[in-house]
């Protein structure tokens, strides 16, 4: 054992320099541990955020729903080819996932390509048999290539599958009445519509149900139809043609037999020298289905809300014009919607503004198909529709603001 001897001087010195170093420790003990917690506790995020890229990495769910989900993304904007190829890539990693399958046969469909769509739902009732969805999309293939017979077996299959899928009753009656099978038909789409009451609207403007419009059947769902409008606020004979898209006549028809039944009531509103007629759910009805007969209190609350959505509809006009001026065709079109959208302003200016509506319908359809060339060729007249609309808001808040 080796001893090691230190003179008195420089002993005291050593042992000094050490009590120093450890009141230095102990005073800073608690920073210290702060310190070494925080260094331990960055080492760990960023140990976990390396596993986690890892396991994106890694993970062939993560990399085949981030595909799934990029394909969905590019179907909404409809680039199909680019949709298609990325739903594809999704099945190199995961061959068997259904959803891209369909999704893939989809896009593929939706770009005429038949038989690639069929290939897919093909893959999908080998994993699943019963699949309704698969059944019912190679339905439309059918459809589309005339071959009716065989479409109305695929859907079968699919309502076999789910019993409770509109769609496919819907599809059912238009490939029977094609077929000439009427009573059938006429069945099968009373079933869609009690499963989904929209499908009514759209039954009446469908050419596949030609062979069913002299049906007694098809006329009560007209009937069904011009109510369901009557209770949605569409009162006058031209606003439920309007958003029915039915002939004048057929509405007009379909009232008649509607008072005949005592289901609506027939009203006249005197308007200076001219008289309206316009058409209500009687009370009776209106209660069963949830329509509120109003009250004076709810007259005037009728009146703020109309002055609300005047101002509302004043502020559309201002964006759409902006998006106009910029020529940003995307921002244009959402701005657009705002004055149809059912669930948005389209009733008020159905109601307020009903000429205006329909231009500012046709713009959009038109916008829609003809993208940046059309608005910079009609940038001036749409302008000036919204310029006019713009006055005639402002007239009628100042008329609604004063008999307030």
């Amino acid at each position: 054992m080796v001893f090691l001897y230190f003179p008195c001087h420089i002993k005291t010195r050593f042992t000094n320099k050490i009590q120093i170093f450890k009141d230095r420790l102990a005073l800073n003990g608690i920073y210290l541990a702060k310190s070494q917690h925080t260094f331990v506790k960055k080492l760990f995020k960023e140990k976990t955020k390396e596993i986690k890229k890892e396991s994106e990495l890694t993970d062939t769910d993560y990399s085949r729903n981030k595909l799934y989900r990029k394909g969905i993304r590019l179907m909404a904007d409809e680039k199909m080819e680019e949709a298609a190829q990325t739903f594809e890539q999704a099945l190199r990693i995961d061959p068997g996932h259904v959803d891209s399958l369909l999704k893939l046969g989809y896009a593929r469909f939706h770009m005429d390509d038949y038989s690639v769509a069929n290939e897919a739902y093909d893959k999908v009732l080998q994993i699943d048999v019963t699949n309704a969805d698969a059944w019912n999309l190679k339905g439309l293939i059918h459809y589309e290539l005339k071959n009716y017979e065989k479409a109305l077996e695929c859907v079968e299959k699919a309502l076999d599958s789910d019993p409770t899928d509109g769609m496919a009753w819907y599809n059912k009656g238009c490939y029977l009445s094609i077929l000439n099978h009427v009573p059938e038909a006429i069945e099968a789409l009373k079933r869609s519509i009690e499963i989904d009451v929209k499908n009514a609207k759209r039954a009446v403007k469908d050419r596949d149900f030609e062979n069913v419009k002299v049906d007694e059947g098809f006329r009560r769902i007209v009937e069904v139809v011009v109510l369901e409008s009557i209770r949605q606020g569409y009162h006058h004979v031209g606003q439920i043609v309007w958003t029915t898209m039915l002939g004048k006549a057929e509405v007009e028809d379909a009232a008649r037999k509607l008072l005949e039944k005592g289901l609506i009531i027939k009203r006249e509103k005197k308007q200076g020298f001219h008289t309206q007629e316009f058409y209500e759910i009687t009370p009776d009805l209106a209660e069963k289905m949830g329509v509120e007969k109003k009250s004076k209190f709810q007259i005037k609350k009728k009146s703020s809300a109309s002055v609300q959505h005047l101002k509302e509809i004043s502020e559309a006009t201002q964006a759409v014009k902006l998006s106009i001026e910029k020529l940003d065709v995307e921002e244009t079109l959402s701005n657009l919607n705002i004055f149809i959208d059912p669930a948005k302003r389209g009733p008020q200016m159905i109601e307020q503004f009903f000429e205006e509506h329909r231009e500012i319908r046709l713009y959009k359809i038109r916008l829609k198909d003809r993208g940046m060339e059309y608005l910079q060729a009609n940038k001036q007249k749409i302008l000036e529709l919204f310029d006019n609309l713009e006055m005639n808001i402002t007239k009628k808040l100042r008329s609604t603001i004063t008999q307030n």
